[in-house]
């Protein structure tokens, strides 16, 4: 993906196709992450609400795959924006653009699982302080 001309400088067109790239890529994440709106796998593949007394172990592992799968690929999406940052600084490739987005993308996906993390944290202090 090659945003920048030869001569280093960035057009309109680039930045508005760059742009139009992005959102699409960004509407196709919306839709994947809303996944099946129908079945057992109706909330996120976790089971829901419904299957509480009658969850298998095989939605437990696909719950525990799935943040595997997830871990997975930020650390790839970190690498790579490292591959790509030292590739730039020993003067490999130019496209300071494919580089900036690889490392922006990468500290997304960090920031994500960061909350993820939190969050499931806090759910679980919720959990243990409750009366039995």
């Amino acid at each position: 993906m090659s945003t920048i001309s030869g001569s280093g400088n960035i057009s309109a067109a680039n930045l508005m196709a760059m742009r139009q790239n992005i959102l699409q890529q960004n509407s196709a994440l919306q839709k994947a992450a809303a996944g099946p709106a129908s079945g057992a796998d109706a909330v996120g593949g976790l089971g829901g609400p419904g299957n509480a007394g009658g969850t298998s172990a095989a939605k437990g592992a696909g719950f525990g795959d799935a943040l595997k799968g997830a871990l997975n690929k930020v650390n790839n999406l970190q690498s790579e924006a490292t591959s790509m940052t030292e590739a730039y600084e020993r003067g490999e490739t130019t496209d300071i653009a494919a580089v900036m987005l690889s490392r922006q993308q990468a500290s997304v996906g960090f920031q994500a699982t960061l909350q993820v993390r939190n969050k499931l944290l806090a759910a679980y202090k919720d959990i243990m302080s409750m009366p039995v």
